[in-house]
């Protein structure tokens, strides 16, 4: 397992998640990585540590997942995530959920673990391919939002060859793919806090 609290204390830390699966992503010429997806017991809960070691502020969402198809099984999953930047990464915090082990299966009991590294893709399918002729095949497949706004995307069963699950993501907005700034989360995490809730649900 890799230690989010690990990687914190690293003299450079940035220069510890780029050495996270390096080959394999040199390999087959992966965009830069965009996010470090963290499974924790409790997301409000892990928020507020790491916003009082400086990181954040967390914007938090709970619900559930429009598509979840996993190992080409359609499952009902739904769950809490929270949302953060930290050194040019997006954070993305996220409990075990309901309807599915996949995020569970990474659990532990007190400490943040990265379970899967992200990076932002025009075309989840074209990617996800890439990797399955390879002999790593689409672990999850999903699709989420909120009208406009949707997100695809597609896990991959790279720990074998990686340390760790790759993921494959794509927003878009009225069907235009786009980058999520990053001083979104940001104001909208404020905004949470300034309304006095500390998720919103979707």
């Amino acid at each position: 397992m890799i230690f989010f609290d690990e990687l914190l204390e690293a003299q450079d830390f940035r220069a510890a998640v780029e050495d996270i699966g390096k080959d394999f992503r040199a390999r087959f010429a992966l965009p830069p990585i965009h996010q470090l997806g963290l499974v924790v017991p409790d997301v409000e809960k892990a928020a507020d540590e790491l916003e009082a070691k400086g990181l954040g502020p967390f914007f938090i969402v709970d619900g559930s997942v429009d598509i979840w198809k996993e190992r080409g099984e359609d499952k009902s999953f739904a769950g809490k995530m929270g949302l953060a930047h930290y050194q040019g990464y997006e954070i993305e915090l996220l409990e075990p959920g309901n309807g599915s082990d996949f995020y569970r299966q990474c659990l532990d009991s007190g400490r943040p673990v990265v379970q899967h590294m992200g990076f932002l893709v025009n075309d989840v399918d074209i990617w996800s391919s890439v990797l399955s002729q390879a002999g790593c095949p689409v672990w999850v497949k999903g699709d989420m939002g909120v009208w406009p706004v949707r997100t695809r995307f597609t896990y991959m069963d790279t720990v074998k060859e990686s340390g760790l699950i790759m993921e494959f993501i794509c927003w878009s907005i009225l069907g235009m793919v786009f980058e999520p700034p990053s001083l979104l989360y940001r104001g909208l995490a404020h905004l949470e806090k300034r309304l006095g809730i500390r998720s919103i649900s979707m």
